[in-house]
């Protein structure tokens, strides 16, 4: 019954989301395509539910030939990041197409982050902790207490800690808490 009402809520959201935000999503690719070259949805192999791999959008905030690593393991981060990238990173707006992958039904709006399909450390942890049996979130537990400031083991006890408490309620709360985390910038390295 959790999952369905969590299902329906999503479902109802994300397509609710999809909609009132069209202009807004609709001049963010248009300044993503008019500050760099490239398209402007970078579609990322990530590990979802069951630890299956799905494609998941986001605005594109590196430059095109950027390696395929997390952020952190870049060399020179703010080299591959787009003028307009590091703002939309530090306010999340790059996060918005993924409503589309909430009503496909590839992530939910609240779950752990997606690992990269090559963050095999992060992968196995939360397969350890049974975190991989989530779809993972827009925003999560982990990322409205630190965002890219965690270690992976921290990531991975906030994930586990989700699992253990989730509920309508504490969706809300992390709902909310990521708007006011997102606006402000915190936690954010690139």
């Amino acid at each position: 019954m959790r999952d369905a009402l969590k299902r329906a809520f999503d479902v109802t959201a994300a397509g609710l989301g999809l909609l009132l935000l069209s202009p807004i999503l609709l001049a963010i690719a248009i300044a993503v395509r008019l500050n760099s070259p490239g398209p402007a949805l970078h579609w990322s192999k990530r590990v979802g539910r069951g630890n299956a791999i799905f494609l998941m959008p986001k605005f594109r905030t590196m430059r095109t030939g950027a390696p395929n690593v997390a952020t952190h393991l870049l060399q020179d981060p703010e080299a591959w990041v787009t003028p307009v990238g590091g703002f939309l990173r530090r306010t999340s707006l790059d996060e918005l197409p993924q409503l589309w992958s909430v009503l496909k039904g590839d992530m939910s709006l609240v779950g752990p982050r997606p690992a990269l399909f090559n963050q095999d450390d992060l992968v196995a942890l939360r397969t350890d902790a049974g975190v991989h049996v989530l779809r993972p979130g827009v925003t999560g537990w982990a990322q409205v207490n630190g965002r890219d400031e965690l270690p992976i083991p921290r990531k991975v006890e906030l994930d586990a800690e989700y699992l253990a408490r989730r509920s309508l309620t504490l969706d809300l709360k992390i709902l909310i808490l990521t708007g006011l985390t997102a606006f402000s910038g915190r936690g954010v390295r690139h």
